[in-house]
């Protein structure tokens, strides 16, 4: 079970690293429940795959579509719960810049991720940059 959840989350970052669409809708399961980490526009829990498209999309308009996951620094796995290290960067025309690590943990059942929540090792940052 440990090396099939590690592959649907390994997958799922790669898509997002590629920005392979197709791959990171059919990884997240229709009804994923999506936990985002601190007091902006973004955070609060998603209740489904199109809410979490759509705060995604969000993002990108947000920093200009230079949202970018740039490293996966660590993925390990208990059972079908997978805990990653990663690096988002970002910048706004304005100025702004995101550069943090995140550590996202995953919970995949019949080969699609039900379940993500999201740490942030700097949640002022990522306030400041997603404001309200």
């Amino acid at each position: 079970m440990e090396t099939q959840s590690m592959q649907v989350v390994r997958d799922f970052l790669t898509a997002v690293q590629q920005g392979n669409q197709a791959k990171l809708a059919s990884s997240l399961h229709p009804n994923v429940e999506w936990d985002q980490p601190g007091n902006n526009r973004f955070s609060g829990v998603k209740k489904s795959s199109a809410d979490v498209f759509k705060m995604v999309g969000g993002m990108f308009e947000v920093s200009s579509n230079s949202l970018a996951l740039t490293d996966v620094k660590v993925l390990t796995a208990n059972g079908n719960s997978v805990a990653c290290l990663v690096h988002w960067k970002a910048v706004q025309p304005n100025g702004g810049r995101l550069d943090v690590d995140n550590i996202d943990v995953y919970t995949v059942e019949k080969g699609q991720i039900v379940k993500a929540k999201v740490y942030s090792a700097d949640i002022a940052q990522e306030d400041d940059f997603w404001l309200k």
